[in-house]
């Protein structure tokens, strides 16, 4: 049995194939931890049960990391301790609408689906409609969950549009449904995914972390290697059976892009957490962020890196 038993929540998505990698390879056991995945309905509960320690590490947006930090989660959490310890992602959030939804101006008074209303990627998609001459008292907004929920919600047409990553962009997509903006299109950089946990469970647990960390980071470079791109290909279909063969190259590409999905090296990209500080600061409640150490801590990735 491995030393360390970690239990896993991340969010549903193809940015967790290094994770499927690891285990398909047995990687987490080669690095002394085993691991138990869990995909999280929102990020709410995700939060929740970090918090309570049900869980030990967290594959989540970084914005979620600042806002309960910053006192401003969809739950009044006392007393956090989330830090990001590395990236995951740069991510492509994709402004799906339903087909007959071409422009930002057939979004007005219609109804929008999100995981929370103030943490994940829902500034984000602020920005979007704000650039695109839409004002909050132009649309209406829901909380529905993480984005299998929210792409349903699409497709029954409950909810007019959503923001979502791969896979459900290119089924979306695949589907006839509109892809109105992307966040690629309106930033240079965005800190999308990161892996948090507790500074005090990681400061109890530094080998388990470290394990954790050096893993991933072998499965995520297999991932990146274009030699492995078919039996990638094949594990995240395996994992992710809503990803149908005609949409899976898509999925890919997207996910092998530096600029739309997985960050080399597990980083943290400085100008990428600039931007998720500066949409806080904007469309959140606590006023102008500019520390990223209050949230970042690399020294458990530098020293696994070693």
């Amino acid at each position: 049995m491995s030393a360390h038993h970690i239990e896993l929540i991340c969010f549903p998505g193809a940015p967790n194939l290094p994770i499927f990698v690891a285990q398909k390879k047995g990687l987490f056991e080669k690095n002394g931890v085993s691991i138990n995945l869990t995909t999280t309905p929102n990020s709410a509960f995700q939060a929740e049960n970090l918090a309570s320690g049900k869980f030990q590490i967290a594959g989540t947006a970084f914005d979620n990391v600042v806002a309960y930090q910053e006192g401003q989660g969809a739950l009044p959490l006392k007393d956090t301790d989330f830090f990001a310890f590395m990236g995951a992602t740069q991510v492509e959030l994709a402004f799906i609408t339903q087909p007959d939804v071409k422009t930002y101006a057939d979004v007005k008074g219609k109804l929008l689906a999100l995981d929370a209303l103030s943490t994940g990627f829902a500034f984000a998609l602020y920005e979007m409609l704000e650039k695109n001459g839409l004002s909050k008292s132009d649309y209406s907004m829901a909380p529905v969950g993480a984005t299998p929920a929210r792409w349903e919600a699409v497709k029954a047409g409950t909810h007019v549009g959503t923001l979502t990553i791969e896979p459900f962009t290119s089924i979306a997509r695949n589907q006839g449904f509109t892809i109105l903006d992307t966040s690629t299109n309106l930033f240079e950089a965005y800190q999308g995914g990161s892996f948090a946990a507790s500074r005090k469970w990681a400061a109890a647990n530094p080998d388990a972390l470290k394990g954790f960390i050096r893993a991933y980071l072998v499965g995520l470079e297999w991932t990146l290697d274009a030699a492995n791109r078919q039996e990638a290909t094949d594990i995240l279909l395996a994992n992710m059976p809503e990803i149908k063969p005609p949409v899976a190259g898509a999925v890919m590409n997207s996910l092998l892009s530096p600029r739309s999905g997985l960050t080399p090296g597990a980083a943290i990209l400085t100008d990428g957490v600039k931007r998720v500080l500066a949409l806080r600061s904007k469309y959140g409640t606590g006023g102008e962020l500019s520390n990223p150490e209050k949230y970042i801590d690399l020294q458990y990735l530098e020293a696994a890196q070693r």
